[in-house]
């Protein structure tokens, strides 16, 4: 955040709009508390990401996380972790093409919203998967737990494996499922309001020195 006011790229007023969009996701949060794989938290940080771009969605990303933790009592080793994935997740909605405006642009951020749901899936099972042991479920012959000393990609097999069983098709479709309905929902109407604020303050564009006319 200092990076980005000490290099023009955000004003007091898009200060502002970081905190009530972070107090936002904080309050969204806890309406799916993830049951079901029900995310609440995703949806306004892609449509912002859109808006305000690379630089406030990561920003955003990290401050909603750690705000709704706080809010749920949900601090604990994860949340670092949470708040990193969630930071790209904005990030990488920043840096979709301008150009798609329209339903073609509902339909990008349809898309992104699904893909970043399984990849958020995929790299939080990371950060724990090395350390649980005896991970083995009975339905499927063969072993899901990470084994030190194991190749690369035996590990990275086992891991996949074990994404694939313990969250993909439940709490991770769930996640994209909910991305989905709220972005066709809301988005069209959200992206309108967050671009007349956007049209207020600095997000992105440093700002320029000149002589002030006569």
């Amino acid at each position: 955040m200092l990076a980005e006011l000490s290099e023009g790229g955000m004003d007091s007023k898009a200060l502002a709009m970081l905190g009530v969009l972070s107090a936002v996701n904080a309050a969204l949060r806890p309406l799916g508390a993830g049951t079901a794989g029900i995310e609440t938290v995703f949806f306004v940080l892609v449509l912002a990401g859109r808006v305000f771009g690379a630089g406030f969605g990561f920003v955003l990303g990290c401050t909603s996380l750690f705000a709704s933790a706080l809010l749920t009592a949900g601090v604990g080793p994860w949340l670092p972790f949470q708040m990193m994935c969630a930071a790209w997740i904005g990030m990488g909605a920043g840096l979709l093409p301008r150009r798609v405006t329209g339903k073609r642009e509902i339909a990008m951020l349809v898309g992104y919203g699904i893909a970043v749901a399984y990849v958020f899936g995929f790299l939080m099972n990371l950060w724990f998967w090395p350390f649980v042991t005896g991970a083995e479920v009975p339905y499927h012959d063969g072993g899901i737990s990470y084994v030190a000393g194991a190749p690369v990609l035996e590990n990275l097999h086992r891991f996949v494996v074990f994404t694939l069983l313990t969250s993909t098709a439940g709490w991770d479709t769930g996640r994209a499922i909910t991305n989905t309905i709220a972005i066709l929902v809301v988005g069209p109407a959200l992206l309108a309001t967050l671009r007349r604020a956007s049209r207020k303050a600095s997000y992105g564009e440093a700002g320029t020195f000149g002589t002030r006319p006569e």
